[in-house]
């Protein structure tokens, strides 16, 4: 069969909240087609169908709420993630 399924990300190699970037990825059997990151604030195409769909999401609504997740997603759990590692370390 087919596969379809997005992966959400926050990396950060500091302490500092601005260092933190958020992507959410788009799969199709393993291809990476589309792409949103923080740090460009706006989707990435990869393949020609994820191109068509990162214009249409940049000029719609869906960009503006994907721009929020660095701090709804992001920022709530790296407060529990560094906790979690420094107790283990």
């Amino acid at each position: 069969g087919f596969r379809h399924y997005t992966v959400a990300d926050c990396e950060f190699n500091s302490s500092k909240l601005n260092d933190i970037e958020y992507t959410q990825s788009y799969y199709y059997n393993k291809l990476e087609y589309v792409r949103f990151s923080s740090s460009v604030g706006k989707y990435v195409g990869y393949t020609e169908y994820g191109i068509k769909n990162a214009e249409r999401w940049n000029n719609g609504p869906e960009v503006i709420a994907r721009r929020g997740e660095k701090e709804r997603y992001c920022f709530h759990n790296v407060g529990i993630d560094v906790e979690a590692d420094l107790t283990k370390s």
